[in-house]
């Protein structure tokens, strides 16, 4: 087995890498000042973008929850991968080659993602494969009446898995993947006679991550003989967790970044035909319902923007509208404005594309409705408004949506439109939803706690983690002028120490800072010097920085500075950091002024002696500004 990745290879792979893309894959970044993007934190629950990524040095920090480190971290916090796995992940997105050192160490155990992920995109193209063949024609025909040509099942990686039991696994097989790893990944069942493939006689649907690995399959059962279920997906794997999946996310990405907009539909044909139709920004959920983590992935995509929006589509059937209600009950978790859009006559967008062609899908979606008004439809459609008692029951039931609506100006209108469906009287409902508002809501205050500072979020039901020690952040900085100046020189220095000057972030690092925790990073500056002007800067400055005090320097690192035209931003920081020092020397000529008082006789030596000592501290104030 290959040892560990050689340390020369893995700063290269951090070099070459570009964060603000990587970081891109997952959360939507937008500009927060020189060489720094912001967007929503993906690793707690946020309104505001807190989270920065500074691309030229390589890091990132989340002002919110603390987190904070380069692209490798990114990708073992993000995707639960290995150290090794992680480095082995960034090398082939810049198709670099490492090197091992043998026996010099071993991967960590437990399944090895990237082998689970190889493995998935070889079954992916055995599917692709197999749809072309002979056996695969009943594919083609499912597709073909559905309206998708072989351009548009190549386009989504569409392939078909053969009845026979063992073709996919004899395949893998023989490209040297185990039986437990195939097992691991979801790709075969076990069964007495040892494992067979999991899919069999299907249309395959490949389900990739964000940044367009696959993860895991869906597949749609064809012939009458199988007794499996209509849908069949890759079960939980090391590699693929349904709740944190979003079906052709990988391709709408882009689009919903760019646009702030999102449709979530149903099925794996609807994406494809709202893609195929133009609306680029679909994406589905994977056998499961849309919940909180789907949220949270799509608000990391789309960005928190108030004029942002978020499209359902859904059947009309009693399914239907329960999966109208349950998106309605998360719906305060969007910033975004939530809509249903559903055909005057109950066609899917796959159906709707069939029969009435692209402009149909695109025109179904103009025709949105807020997603409020809508459950408020649905809750009081449940109900007998032909006697008193269904009135009582649709008012106590819809009292509650009016009541959740995210915008206060609007709930009057629609206690209006209430009392209007329910032929009531409009102050009966008013009392109706301010009772309602008066309620402890369960949506919308339940928000789950960011895992506590070293808890594996995943690990939110295990026990209960040792407390935490206060974290040390600029927030926690006192509100002082005096601690903003050597906060800002600090940020001067780090940022833009090339900038600085070595001659003068040697004299700077030697200035009075009174704060304790900004002198610690100050005294960490100083043995890190030799390191200036090399890829190695910030992670050296870390290194050398007391552990308890790691957070406060990544922040001081990666903080927006004040000044935001970038031709000025050399100046602004060589001027912060003369800033600090000439405070040095005012604070030096105030004492030499009152001990020269003290003396009283200006004839006296010493009293001459600190005249020249003022007279030389003034030609060094000067020369600070003039250098």
């Amino acid at each position: 087995m290959a040892g560990r990745i050689r340390a020369s290879d893995v700063e290269e792979v951090k070099r070459r890498t570009n964060l603000a893309d990587l970081v891109g894959d997952y959360v939507a970044l937008k500009n927060g000042g020189i060489d720094s993007m912001k967007g929503l934190c993906p690793f707690h629950d946020e309104r505001s973008p807190s989270f920065h990524v500074r691309p030229a040095l390589g890091y990132y920090h989340c002002f919110g929850c603390g987190e904070s480190g380069d692209a490798i971290t990114f990708l073992q916090r993000m995707d639960h991968l290995t150290f090794t796995e992680s480095v082995e992940r960034l090398a082939a997105r810049i198709h670099y080659a490492l090197t091992y050192e043998e026996g010099s160490g071993r991967r960590e155990e437990g399944p090895n993602r990237a082998r689970l992920l190889a493995a998935n995109q070889a079954a992916a193209a055995y599917f692709v494969e197999q749809l072309a063949s002979e056996e695969g024609k009943a594919g083609r025909d499912f597709l073909d009446g559905r309206g998708f040509d072989a351009e548009s099942a190549t386009r989504f990686g569409v392939g078909y898995a053969p009845r026979g039991w063992d073709g996919l696994t004899d395949h893998l097989k023989a490209q040297g993947y185990t039986p437990a790893e195939l097992s691991q990944a979801g790709l075969v069942s076990e069964g007495q006679r040892g494992v067979y493939d999991r899919f069999r006689g299907r249309v395959i649907w490949p389900i990739r991550d964000t940044s367009g690995q696959v993860i895991g399959f869906g597949a749609r059962k064809l012939y009458e003989d199988d007794n499996g279920p209509k849908y069949l997906n890759t079960p939980e794997t090391p590699v693929y967790r349904k709740s944190q999946v979003l079906y052709g996310l990988d391709l709408a990405k882009r689009a919903i970044s760019r646009g702030h907009r999102a449709v979530v539909v149903e099925g794996y044909t609807d994406v494809m035909a709202c893609h195929l139709a133009g609306i680029e920004t679909a994406v589905a959920t994977c056998g499961t319902a849309f919940g909180r983590e789907h949220i949270s992935v799509l608000r990391r995509v789309m960005g928190d923007d108030a004029a942002a929006e978020v499209i359902f589509t859904f059947d009309p059937d009693e399914a239907g509208q329960k999966a109208a209600l349950r998106a309605f009950s998360e719906e305060k978790r969007f910033t975004a404005q939530t809509y249903v859009a559903v055909a005057p006559d109950g066609l899917d967008p796959c159906d709707l594309r069939l029969h009435r062609g692209d402009e149909a899908v695109v025109s179904l979606f103009d025709r949105k409705t807020p997603l409020f008004e809508f459950a408020l439809r649905q809750a009081v459609s449940r109900f007998d408004l032909n006697s008193v008692e269904g009135r009582v029951s649709a008012l106590r039931a819809a009292a509650p949506i009016v009541a959740e609506i995210k915008d206060p100006a609007m709930r009057p209108g629609y206690a209006r439109e209430l009392a209007r469906m329910l032929g009531s009287d409009l102050g009966e409902v008013q009392r109706a939803v301010r009772t309602a508002e008066s309620r402890p809501q369960s949506r919308g205050n339940d928000r789950e706690e960011p895992p506590r500072a070293g808890q594996d979020p995943n690990d939110r039901f295990g026990a209960p983690a040792e407390p935490a020690a206060p974290r040390i952040s600029l927030a926690s900085l006192p509100n002082a002028p005096g601690v903003w100046l050597e906060r800002d020189a600090l940020m001067a220095m780090l940022q833009q120490g090339e900038a600085v000057g070595i001659d003068l972030l040697s004299q700077a690092v030697t200035a009075q800072v009174d704060e304790p925790r900004l002198r610690g990073v100050r005294d960490a500056i100083a043995a890190a010097l030799p390191a200036l002007g090399t890829d190695r800067w910030l992670a050296e400055v870390l290194e050398q920085t007391p552990e308890a005090l790691r957070d406060l320097a990544r922040e001081l690192a990666l903080a927006p500075m004040p000044q935001r035209k970038a031709e000025q931003l050399a100046a602004y920081a060589k001027d912060v950091v003369v800033s600090l020092l000439d405070r040095d020397l005012l604070n030096l000529k105030g004492e030499l002024v009152a001990r020269m008082q003290r003396i009283g006789d200006s004839a006296d030596a010493g009293s001459r002696r600190i005249q020249e000592q003022l007279v030389a501290l003034e030609a060094a104030r000067r020369s600070l500004r003039t250098e």
